[in-house]
């Protein structure tokens, strides 16, 4: 047989998600606006002996460096989509991604929170007249940048909700490497949004405990959503479940005449892609199309492999 008479029973493995090139770019013009930011806040409070400055630009280079992980985890799935030392393709390079800047927000968390804990014991005089500009002006880039990566499409925490069929991309699909990048600049608009409020209130009312209160405040929030980010990405690369829902619909398609589904195993390989291996017994064996045919049309499921297997007292 020549390899071209067995082409309409292959196809490729790429499961990138339907966007995957428009957020690429959204995320790359957020590091770049980022770093830029940082880079300035740098410089220019070294110049002017600012270290308030200085420590918020530090401070941008954390998430800096973690949105360039989620640009460069873009561009790494999109480089090496078609090679084939990756058995389901590159999707699940953003999920690394995603996961790795989980644990960075951790730490960011974790460090402000241990920060206004100890400045809540000791306070520290605070400089509010170089502070507010310094927050305001950070509040402004990262409102920008939630700008950039806001799409309502990406955002949601159900995989249910995800909707894609094989080879065509769908509105609803579940970007973690998006939805990372996205919390991390949300993060960084949060807490400029709490550190304005606290030093608007201690300026002008005295109260200078809502500044490490905030902090704590904002930690706690940070932390619960890295924890979140890290659950929903673990889950995919630990190949878990990804919809029961989906799973029901299968075995509904598939167990009936008396056919039974003895083995199933349905995991993410890719921003609103699912890949299934199935078998099954049966008194009437089908070709495995028969059985694929029963699936069209179910979200999500790109990649499917069907084993069929007589009953022992087949005749």
């Amino acid at each position: 047989m020549h390899s071209r008479s067995i082409e309409p029973w292959t196809h490729d493995h790429v499961f990138l998600g339907g966007r995957h090139e428009r957020h690429e770019r959204r995320t790359w013009a957020v590091v770049i606006l980022t770093a830029v930011t940082m880079v300035a806040e740098i410089v220019g409070g070294t110049l002017a002996g600012s270290a308030a400055l200085v420590a918020d630009g530090w401070h941008m280079a954390t998430h800096a460096a973690a949105l360039g992980i989620a640009a460069l985890a873009y561009r790494f799935a999109r480089r090496y989509a078609n090679d084939r030392r990756f058995s389901f393709g590159t999707g699940k390079i953003g999920d690394v991604a995603a996961f790795a800047s989980a644990i960075i927000l951790g730490m960011i968390a974790l460090y402000i929170g241990v920060e206004s804990a100890h400045r809540l014991v000791a306070p520290v005089a605070i400089d509010f007249g170089q502070a507010l500009p310094i927050a305001v002006a950070g509040l402004l880039v990262n409102a920008a940048s939630v700008w950039l990566l806001h799409d309502d499409h990406d955002h949601h925490h159900d995989h249910a909700d995800a909707s894609h069929h094989e080879g065509h991309a769908h509105g609803h699909e579940h970007d973690t490497n998006y939805r990372a990048a996205y919390v991390h600049v949300l993060a960084d608009m949060l807490t400029s949004v709490l550190a304005i409020a606290a030093l608007l209130g201690g300026r002008y009312l005295g109260l200078v405990w809502l500044d490490p209160l905030m902090g704590l405040v904002g930690a706690a929030v940070i932390a619960a959503w890295s924890v979140s980010l890290i659950r929903s990405a673990g889950a995919v690369l630990l190949d878990i479940v990804p919809s029961g829902q989906i799973e029901d619909q299968v075995r509904q398609r598939l167990e009936t005449d008396g056919d039974r589904v003895t083995d199933f195993h349905l995991w993410q390989i890719g921003p609103g892609h699912r890949a299934a291996v199935v078998a099954i017994v049966t008194d009437r064996p089908q070709p495995p199309s028969a059985y694929k045919a029963r699936l069209a049309g179910i979200r999500d499921l790109s990649h499917v492999t069907v084993e069929v297997q007589p009953c022992p007292h087949h005749a």
